[in-house]
């Protein structure tokens, strides 16, 4: 199975444009059940080759990108957030309505994209690889979008594949989270990215 995105898997601009808002809804509704509220302000969006498909889309459209060149880069660009098979891939996000508390929160939440965490039952937790393409950081204050990998071993996929309890948790002492059980409809999403490529 090819994990990555090809130019042919995309529609072109004005094929998009018709068919933009029944996919659009197919998407809204498909990432419910990937998405994952550690608290009110931290959310993980697990990522697939649907979910990156619809980001690809829309930059394409927003940007008014149809030269092959254009459209490489944003593949090449996006393609790396899917996962392969041996992992899980999540977009991390901070969201504060009120400027000066977002502006607080993520000084205080410094370096909380390392200590984002998922765990398959009997096993140990994995914590994320964070933002590998480029650093989101600086020396006072975290992002409020990081780009994170959960890598799995192999003993981890196949207990997971089998029908594994999933948790998910944050290490970090102002947005400590311990232990979140998934939701099974998030639980079994998660275990497709695995049983398309182990099952």
């Amino acid at each position: 199975m090819t994990v990555q995105l090809q130019r042919n898997d995309l529609w072109s601009l004005e094929e998009y444009s018709v068919q933009r808002s029944a996919f659009r809804r197919e998407v809204i509704a498909y990432k419910k059940s990937r998405l994952v509220c550690l608290n009110d302000h931290a959310r993980l969006m697990f990522e697939d080759k649907k979910t990156i498909r619809y980001q690809i889309q829309e930059m394409l459209r927003i940007e008014k990108i149809f030269e092959a060149s254009g459209i490489q880069d944003e593949l090449d660009a996006y393609n790396p957030l899917i996962p392969d098979g041996n992992n899980w891939k999540a977009t991390f996000m901070l969201a504060y309505d009120d400027e000066s508390q977002r502006r607080l929160a993520l000084q205080q939440l410094w370096g909380i994209e390392h200590q984002i965490w998922v765990q398959i039952d009997g096993h140990n937790k994995v914590y994320a690889i964070a933002d590998e393409d480029i650093e989101r950081s600086n020396e006072e204050k975290t992002s409020s979008v990081h780009f994170l990998r959960f890598e799995l071993t192999q003993a981890m996929i196949d207990d997971c594949v089998e029908g594994g309890k999933i948790f998910a948790g944050c290490d970090h002492p102002e947005l400590a989270v311990s232990a979140l059980t998934l939701a099974e409809s998030t639980a079994q999403s998660l275990r497709q990215d695995l049983i398309r490529y182990h099952g």
